[in-house]
């Protein structure tokens, strides 16, 4: 594999830097090669692209190395003769040595330190300064209103005006026997995410949402959480400057929200127990209030969505889509220690490599009866908002989607006897999969551990949400050397050490036999989806059949 022709000068220096990446730069090989694969994934998670933060030179430089990537293998431009479509998004930084965030309580205020006992920042951007005085504060358990299950946390509390804290996940998820058919047992629900939590707050009026973070309801350690959200935080551009949202949102640690309670007078595992049961009662922190005062940098930009084709010759209006994100958490110089540049080696640079892999094996072969695109996402780690961009704007009409696959940190791995499937049993796009496993002599697995939510955490779900099918498999576990407790180990210490951390670097000796015989298993599902008639669905009881039957049925 050679590497693309000059770019634009405006990216020059960077590529060229990321030329040097690529060993050897052999020929195009229309094969799925774990050489090729890993050779893209050093090239992209360079020093020289900083972490692709997207709206910055080096970023978009990476997302400019795609599009030469896709021009270099005969992939055609998706969107009227370009690879990218632009998206329009503000960032905001909050200054954590100008801002403050004080809990008044009768026994003194406490001022967590940011971002290390608190992270908080505004999604709003008609301001540079955006306040909250004195905030009463309101436990809503985990802010949820779910009328499915007859469950409303903000029954009976008027919110308007203060702040609600809230518990991560979903009711009854940290039972040692879950209900399966309460907020579907184990497994976590939309209403277990973060989003869900600061969207439902803004419909109640609150001031300011603040969820408690604790390590396995929400899978993965304060670390994350601090590392994510403490420079800056990416939106979509709109019209009212994000008014609508919660001016406040934020998150702190478990000790910190102890300590809170504490001092009203509450105990937070008892109101935590309460929470958890039918009948609870939002409850009133007598004499704890909220003040923050947050100072924001605002920069509105144009990042972009990388977007090739190739033109099926029977059916070119109706597409199959692969796709990845490639954007990560770019330069961050308050991180400590020497490193600070978030390379997003895995996370999700091994997803762009795969899904260019895959974008160079269908241009080499013989011309599909459907269209076959291949999408790289901007601002994924921001909550979805270059797929959710392009959902509400697609290049084709949704209709004509017949589905999407996404990888998402697809990590390196020897061959499986499984490939895993986050929110298994839903679509039936994964009877697709489940065939092309069968070649492998492989099956797929549902999720290892549910109660993370992955089926919402990647960009698949702004998909599924308009009625698509899109599924997100995350790679085998049942690993043939070492079975199960080999797999989830690997799984295990990639989040502990590596996971939206510095650390998440390419290795010239990782194992790439697992994504290899993943890209081809992903390739069977096009390919045979490309050359048929068939529309995938969603199973019954899927809570996205509704919208796919109403998209199908052209209302």
């Amino acid at each position: 594999m050679r590497l693309m022709p000059a770019v634009s000068l405006l990216f020059s220096l960077v590529s060229t830097t990321a030329l040097a990446a690529y060993p050897g730069h052999p020929p195009t090989n229309p094969e799925i090669a774990g050489a090729d694969i890993s050779a893209r994934d050093k090239a992209v998670a360079d020093d020289a692209f900083e972490g692709r933060g997207p709206g910055s030179k080096n970023g978009e430089a990476a997302a400019q190395w795609i599009a030469d990537e896709l021009k270099r293998v005969g992939v055609k431009p998706a969107n009227h003769g370009s690879y990218f479509q632009n998206v329009p998004a503000v960032a905001i930084k909050l200054d954590g040595a100008k801002s403050s965030f004080t809990v008044d309580t009768p026994q003194g205020a406490m001022s967590p330190k940011f971002p290390d006992e608190a992270t908080y920042w505004t999604p709003q951007y008609a301001s540079s300064e955006v306040k909250v005085t004195k905030s009463q504060l309101v436990f809503v358990g985990y802010g949820v209103v779910a009328p499915e299950y007859g469950w409303n946390d903000y029954a009976g509390v008027d919110v308007k005006g203060k702040t609600v804290v809230i518990l991560i996940n979903d009711p009854g998820n940290e039972d040692a026997n879950p209900d399966p058919n309460f907020f579907k047992g184990k497994a976590m629900t939309y209403y277990g995410r973060w989003t869900y939590k600061y969207e439902e707050a803004a419909r109640q009026g609150a001031a300011a949402a603040i969820i408690v973070h604790e390590t396995i309801p929400a899978a993965y350690g304060y670390q994350v959480v601090r590392n994510s959200n403490s420079g800056k935080k990416f939106w979509l551009d709109n019209k009212d400057g994000d008014r609508k949202m919660v001016p406040i949102e934020g998150w702190v640690t478990l000790d910190t929200a102890k300590e809170m309670f504490k001092r009203a007078g509450l105990d937070y595992e008892q109101q935590k127990a309460a929470a958890n049961k039918h009948g609870f009662k939002a409850v009133e922190m007598t004499g704890d209030a909220l003040s923050v005062d947050a100072h924001s940098s605002i920069d509105h930009l144009m990042t972009r969505n990388v977007a090739g084709v190739v033109t099926g010759y029977k059916h070119p209006g109706d597409v199959f889509l692969y796709s990845a994100h490639w954007d990560h958490f770019g330069r961050k110089d308050e991180t400590p220690g020497p490193d600070k540049i978030f390379n997003g080696a895995v996370d999700n640079g091994m997803g762009t490599s795969m899904v260019l892999e895959l974008a160079e094996k269908f241009a080499h072969e013989k011309r599909p009866q459907r269209s076959v695109g291949f999408l790289f996402w901007t601002m994924e780690e921001q909550g979805l908002l270059g797929s959710e961009y392009f959902a509400e704007h697609p290049l084709w009409p949704r209709k004509h989607i017949v589905g999407l696959l996404n990888t998402d940190a697809d990590g390196p791995k020897g061959p499986a006897h499984d490939l895993s499937l986050p929110g298994n049993g839903q679509s039936e796009l994964e009877d697709y999969l489940a065939d092309a496993l069968k070649t492998q002599n492989r099956v797929i697995s549902p999720d290892p551990q549910p109660e993370k939510g992955a089926f919402f955490r990647s960009d698949h779900f702004s998909f599924a949400r308009f009625g698509i099918p899109a599924i997100s498999p995350g790679g085998g576990v049942d690993l043939v050397d070492g079975g199960t407790a080999a797999g989830m180990a690997l799984r295990d210490d990639y989040l502990a050490h590596h996971y939206h951390q510095p650390s998440d670097e390419w290795q010239a000796d990782w194992d790439m036999r697992g994504p290899v015989e993943d890209v081809w298993a992903l390739y069977t599902v096009g390919e045979t989806l490309a050359n048929s008639d068939s529309w995938p669905g969603w199973k019954p009881g899927s809570e996205f059949k509704a919208a796919w039957d109403k998209m199908r049925a052209g209302k």
